[in-house]
């Protein structure tokens, strides 16, 4: 993947999109010191370059019913292309698993998954993760709370 150089300026674009992407150009203008329409046109490239992916809503998910967070270590018995192409491709398609890692060491893959609660987590793991063909080894680790969660990039 290249790489995009960024200065000062649009380093400091991205760190204001990254707290408040809801601004109106004349606010984010004003807080990197540039006008209104040059301002307008660095977020377009920004956007347009791929470094600004998508614009979303963080949801606290307590609120909206998703109490348990849960991180598995997934080991696949076999590590070839189409064992682990089934794996990602399951995971994407979960919407319980938020994030999903390809890793070195241990374990194949981390994911993340988020539950209304640990019944809800057992039943996830019968209608998904028991049914995929390969996997070797599932290690679940509930989150008891969590100390820093952060979205943004430190750019």
């Amino acid at each position: 993947m290249e790489q995009i150089l960024l200065d000062r300026t649009s380093r400091a674009i991205l760190r204001e999109l990254q707290r408040d992407s809801r601004q109106t150009v004349q606010e984010l203008a004003a807080k990197v010191s540039l006008s209104s329409s040059p301002c307008w046109r660095r977020v377009k490239e920004l956007e347009t370059a791929g470094v600004v992916r998508r614009y979303t809503a963080l949801v606290e998910r307590e609120k909206v019913g998703l109490a348990a967070c849960v991180l598995a270590q997934v080991s696949l018995q076999r590590q070839t292309e189409n064992v682990a192409t089934q794996f990602e491709q399951a995971m994407q398609a979960c919407p319980d698993v938020i994030e999903c890692y390809s890793l070195t060491g241990d374990a194949d893959y981390l994911i993340k998954v988020v539950v209304p609660d640990v019944k809800a987590y057992d039943a996830f793991l019968h209608r998904v993760m028991f049914k995929i063909k390969g996997i070797g080894n599932l290690r679940s680790m509930v989150v008891l709370r969590e100390v820093k969660y952060e979205t943004a990039l430190p750019v």
